[in-house]
């Protein structure tokens, strides 16, 4: 009876790491390289979209349309068709947006982290994502002394964590608690390191879009 409770036990155990569901890796081939992401598994939500807009090529075509350095690169509003230039780009929102899921603290805004895009607290104080726009920070590095500042002037209480993350890797701290984190770069920062750097307007938009050419799930 013993062996039995035993070997019942293992079944169940080995069934429950073996549907543990891994997080999903994407594949974002832009005209500076190739960036890998993972999507979490705690934003479901936001995962499952992103995963069905790269399965309708939604993202193919579309460039960084706006860039801010030691900010953010943010992409999915505009197509750039093949046989066009920058300034005939095509601004294209989906009629939709996706529910916050915001998993704070454990996910932050540290540098290499995928987000989604939002309109502002005014107009939609629910914090719901854009469907199809995101973007992947880049951020700056921290100093104690203004994280000190940020903590007192925001009245919030930054882990031990977050801390070191901002002073090491940098990040955008100050977005904290407020969009949607759901994935990182896991391969690739190099070119986002080179599409931050592009020469952009006034109004942050590139003077020559940095286009996607296409994005792809890799298999697990």
């Amino acid at each position: 009876m013993k062996r039995v409770l035993i070997l019942l036990y293992i079944a169940l155990f080995t069934t429950s790491v073996s549907g543990q569901e891994k997080e999903p890796k994407i594949l974002i081939v832009t005209d500076m390289g190739k960036i890998t992401v993972k999507l979490y598994n705690e934003t479901p939500q936001h995962r499952d979209n992103f995963i069905k807009l790269v399965r309708e090529h939604a993202y193919d075509s579309v460039v960084f349309h706006r860039i801010i350095k030691q900010f953010m690169i943010q992409a999915g509003e505009k197509i750039l068709p093949d046989d066009s230039i920058a300034n005939k780009s095509v601004a294209r929102n989906l009629d939709y947006t996706v529910p916050a899921e915001i998993v704070y603290p454990e996910y932050f805004h540290k540098r290499g982290r995928l987000c989604a895009a939002r309109t502002g607290d005014n107009v939609n104080p629910e914090r719901a994502s854009s469907a199809n726009q995101f973007y992947i920070v880049t951020g700056k590095h921290y100093s104690d002394h203004e994280l000190d500042k940020m903590e007192k002037e925001k009245n919030i209480q930054l882990t031990p964590e977050q801390r070191e993350a901002y002073k090491v890797a940098g990040g955008a701290p100050h977005l904290d608690g407020t969009y949607t984190v759901f994935g990182e770069v896991i391969k690739g920062m190099q070119v986002v390191n080179k599409i931050e750097l592009v020469s952009t307007d006034p109004t942050d938009h590139p003077l020559k879009y940095v286009k996607i050419k296409k994005v792809k799930i890799l298999k697990k």
